[in-house]
């Protein structure tokens, strides 16, 4: 993207909620790339997400460490072709530690690990409606990571999918932690803006990859 006249900079959205620009550099934007691409492959690879009411979401996804199904979690893709889910990487659960604490500061890291990794991908059409991340039994905050086209992500509120809300442009690399007050807020992708990610990487849609903790016990 071009040079812009004012260099974009991190903000707080909400108390517990940051966006931070420009997190990852495009070196390591194509290295996540690149596992997303080898994740996204069968057994167990990207899926469409289906909810119990038989619609289909259009963001398509695949899961690490836990298998996401609305609206539970297992060890293997009971929604799918029915192979245990991916291992969620240690490289992975690190990436997420550096970006909590430099986003919400060394006192928000805690001692859990991230051992579920959300990847959602998105074409021009898709969206993702507004809704809570709620099924996990930690309340340790989410970090979620944009490669590829621009997005409006609407961060809301925790009583309501309807105003108030706040709409925030999310670009190739850029990172939003939300956790503490803003954990359960809900927040969804009313738009994707097409052709806009950056041309070197090679990459037309958008990928979401979002990290949590389960606070599961081993084993489930």
């Amino acid at each position: 993207m071009d040079a812009e006249l004012f260099p974009r900079e991190r903000a707080l959205i909400a108390p517990g909620a940051v966006h931070v620009p420009d997190w990852l550099a495009p070196a390591d934007q194509r290295e996540l790339l690149d596992a997303c691409r080898e994740w996204a492959r069968p057994p167990a690879g990207l899926r469409t997400v289906r909810t119990p009411g038989g619609g289909a979401m259009t963001a398509r996804q695949v899961c690490l460490g836990w298998h996401w199904y609305p609206y539970a979690y297992s060890r293997t893709v009971v929604d799918g072709d029915g192979a245990p889910v991916k291992p969620f990487p240690a490289w992975l659960g690190e990436l997420g530690r550096r970006a909590l604490t430099d986003a919400l500061g060394p006192e928000a890291a805690g001692t859990e690990e991230y051992d579920i990794a959300l990847i959602n991908f998105y074409t021009g059409d898709a969206r993702m409606g507004m809704h809570r991340d709620a099924d996990e039994t930690s309340h340790a905050p989410v970090v979620s990571l944009s490669l590829g086209d621009t997005c409006v992500f609407r961060f809301g509120n925790t009583a309501t999918r309807t105003r108030p809300h706040t709409d925030v442009e999310l670009r190739s690399g850029d990172l939003f932690v939300f956790g503490g007050e803003s954990r359960l807020a809900y927040h969804g992708v009313p738009r994707v803006h097409p052709g806009t990610g950056p041309a070197a990487l090679g990459l037309e849609g958008r990928l979401n990859v979002t990290l949590r903790v389960s606070g599961f016990p081993d084993g489930g």
